[in-house]
C-alpha cells in the first residue's frame, strides 16, 4: 500500500455509510479498510494511482477527504491560526461590536481574509478605531463571545499527549491567545500586543505585527528546533495571511477556508469539526484525549 484516503464527516452527520465505504474501497480496488469513527471517519488503503474523476466524485460528497503516504501522517508539529480557526469569532470584530463599530470594521476584516487588501494596513486602521475602550472590557468579551470550536480541546490535547509541541498564531491579539492557549493546551502563543494606557486601548499595537511572514518564520523556527522534517509539520487556518503558513507546512489545511485560502490547502475542512486534523493522522475515537 502507498496512499490511504481518509474520509471525514461531521460528528453530528456520520455521512461516511458502508455504502460511501463500499463504493470508494472499490474505486481504488483499495487492499484494506480501516474505521478511525465507525460512520465518522475512515482509512481506506490502496496501492495504485487513485482515478481522475474520483476527486470530482468525493468534491461532490458530504464529507471532507484527504490523500496521503500512510508512512508520514504522523505529525510533530501543529501551528494553528486563532480567528474562526480555533474559536468562533474574529476578536476585533467583536470588540467593534461592542463599541457598536461593527459596521465600520467587519468589511475591512472580510476583506483582509480574502487577501484583498495589505493585512498590516487593515489591522492599523481598524484597531485605530477601537481607542479609548477600556482595557477591562475585554474580559467581558472574551467571556460572553468567544466560544472554542468543536473538538479544539480535543485535537491540541490528543496531539500533546503524543509528543507532538503545539503552536498557536494569530493576527489577533495576545490578550485572547493567552486566555484560548490555556482552555486548549496549546504550549505557546503568539499574536499582537493591543497598547495602552491609563486603563483604555491607545488605537495601536505593538511592533513588529504578527502578519503572514511571522506565521511561517514561526513554523520555520519550531520546526528546526524539533528537528523535523517537513513532512511531520501540519498548519491550520481559514484567511488569506495563513497562506504562507499553510504553505508551507507537510499539510496545510483550509479550516472552512476563503475562496484564496482553500485554493492553497491541501486539505479542507468544510463539513468536519477540528478532531478532522486527528483523523487526518490516523488516530481512533479510542486515541482521543480530552483532558
Amino acid at each position: 500500500m502507498n496512499q490511504v484516503l481518509t474520509l471525514i464527516s461531521n460528528t453530528q452527520d456520520a455521512a461516511v455509510s458502508n455504502k460511501i465505504k463500499d463504493k470508494y474501497v472499490s474505486l481504488l480496488n483499495a487492499s484494506h479498510c480501516n474505521w478511525l469513527n465507525r460512520n465518522i471517519a475512515l482509512d481506506i488503503y490502496f496501492d495504485d494511482e487513485a482515478p481522475g474523476e474520483i476527486l470530482h466524485m468525493l468534491e461532490a460528497e458530504n464529507l471532507d477527504y484527504a490523500f496521503q503516504d500512510p508512512l508520514t501522517r504522523s505529525k510533530k508539529l501543529l501551528i494553528a491560526d486563532m480567528d474562526s480557526t480555533i474559536i468562533n469569532v474574529e476578536c476585533l470584530d467583536e470588540i467593534a461590536d461592542f463599541l457598536g463599530i461593527k459596521g465600520k470594521v467587519s468589511p475591512i476584516t472580510e476583506a483582509a481574509m480574502r487577501g484583498e487588501i495589505n493585512f498590516e494596513d487593515a489591522l492599523n486602521e481598524r484597531v485605530s478605531l477601537l481607542k479609548g475602550l477600556n482595557i477591562a472590557n475585554l474580559q467581558t468579551i472574551f467571556n460572553e463571545r468567544v466560544k472554542l470550536n468543536p473538538g479544539a480541546i480535543t485535537m491540541v490535547r490528543t496531539m500533546n499527549a503524543n509528543g507532538a509541541n503545539t503552536v498557536l498564531i494569530s493576527g489577533g491579539f495576545t490578550y485572547f491567545t493567552e486566555r484560548v492557549s490555556k482552555a486548549t493546551g496549546f504550549k505557546a502563543n503568539y499574536a499582537n500586543i493591543l497598547l495602552h494606557k491609563n486603563g483604555e486601548l491607545t488605537g495601536k499595537v505593538k511592533k513588529p505585527i504578527v502578519d503572514a511572514n511571522t506565521k511561517i518564520e514561526t513554523l520555520r523556527q519550531f520546526q528546526k528546533k524539533g528537528n523535523l522534517k517537513n513532512c511531520e509539520t501540519i498548519a491550520i487556518g481559514d484567511g488569506a495571511n495563513d497562506i504562507p503558513m499553510l504553505l508551507g507546512a507537510g499539510i496545510g489545511v483550509g479550516y472552512y477556508p476563503y475562496p484564496a485560502t482553500a485554493q492553497a490547502s491541501d486539505v479542507k475542512i468544510k463539513h468536519g469539526d477540528l478532531t478532522a486534523l486527528l483523523y487526518l493522522q490516523g488516530y481512533t475515537l479510542s486515541d482521543f484525549v480530552d483532558s
